[in-house]
């Protein structure tokens, strides 16, 4: 996760969220360390007991009238104390005009003041969905994404194994290229994984023997897109004659990124394997199991039913 300072803020979000800058100029480097907003109604009452600091104030109407109805001394002291408190920024909106002592006092404390002309409403739903994406856990992962029938299959598995190779084929066949090689992974939400490459590697990948190929210049630019949700992991891995491999489907393997738990699939290979097709039918096959049609739970309760009359036969059989 990068450092977001309030500088950064009012440079990157000051036209979508009307921001302007009102006082403490001086205090603008300070960190935004929490993804969480406060209105301070209560604390602006008195109740400072459980004041969540650290955190984005944002001042709106009622905060606003609150503190005009305060006499001078009294709105002195009040803001003060709440200034007084660990937070990066106080906003306050609906382009209210601010009360003087707060302005003054956020000089004086090097807390900056910013103005929004949206009405408070507004300004949380816009502003929370650019601090969850700033604040949400991160991290990156070799391996190769891509986007197969609208499944997101994240290939990882050795260095060399073919990841990148794969992908290309995939690509070549119809189906869009995410990340190559490092895979910048975040977690919305709770169970949400979106990955996307890094800015400067956009549609760009790796292929042994060639060397850096652009995706976009070669195959157009429906063969890539930006991001893509994480759906299934396909850990490619050589084959191993000792190793026990799923050959049913009944078990049903996951792997955790982020503490986000992901279907898994293990595809040994080796020589003649068309790994392209079976690529796509792991995501055709993710498809119908969201859609509630599970092949191989189905193939054994229809093996069970047709076995039924047998081992009643048997069970009978007291010889």
């Amino acid at each position: 996760m990068s450092i977001l300072r309030v500088s950064d803020l009012l440079e990157q979000r000051s036209k979508s969220l009307g921001l302007s800058l009102l006082a403490g100029e001086s205090g603008l480097n300070r960190e935004i360390t929490s993804a969480d907003i406060s209105s301070p109604g209560l604390v602006l009452a008195g109740f400072t007991d459980r004041f969540p600091s650290r955190r984005i104030q944002v001042l709106g109407e009622t905060e606003i009238m609150f503190l005009r109805s305060l006499e001078a001394g009294r709105r002195s002291e009040t803001l003060r104390e709440f200034l007084d408190a660990e937070m990066p920024l106080v906003i306050v909106t609906k382009g209210l005009e601010a009360p003087a002592e707060l302005l003054a006092l956020a000089d004086e404390e090097s807390i900056p003041v910013l103005l929004s002309n949206l009405k408070t409403g507004e300004f949380y739903r816009r502003i929370k969905p650019f601090l969850e994406e700033e604040f949400a856990p991160t991290t990156a992962i070799h391996g190769s994404l891509a986007d197969v029938y609208g499944v997101g299959l994240l290939f990882v598995g050795a260095s060399g194994i073919g990841k990148s190779e794969c992908v290309l084929d995939l690509v070549e066949r119809g189906h869009r290229l995410v990340a190559d090689d490092v895979v910048l992974v975040r977690r919305r939400g709770f169970d949400v994984l979106i990955g996307q490459a890094h800015e400067r590697q956009q549609h760009h990948m790796e292929i042994r023997g060639i060397g850096i190929i652009d995706v976009r210049a070669l195959f157009g630019v429906r063969a890539v897109r930006q991001q893509k949700r994480i759906e299934v992991v396909v850990q490619l891995e050589h084959w191993r004659e000792d190793a026990t491999y799923d050959r049913t489907g009944l078990e049903r393997d996951k792997t955790e990124i982020l503490d986000t738990p992901i279907p898994r699939v293990v595809v040994p290979l080796n020589p003649g394997k068309n790994i392209t097709v079976i690529s796509e039918v792991v995501a055709m096959n993710h498809l119908l199991r969201y859609a509630g049609v599970d092949s191989a739970r189905m193939f054994e309760q229809n093996l069970r039913h047709l076995m039924q009359p047998v081992r009643d036969y048997l069970e009978e059989d007291y010889e």
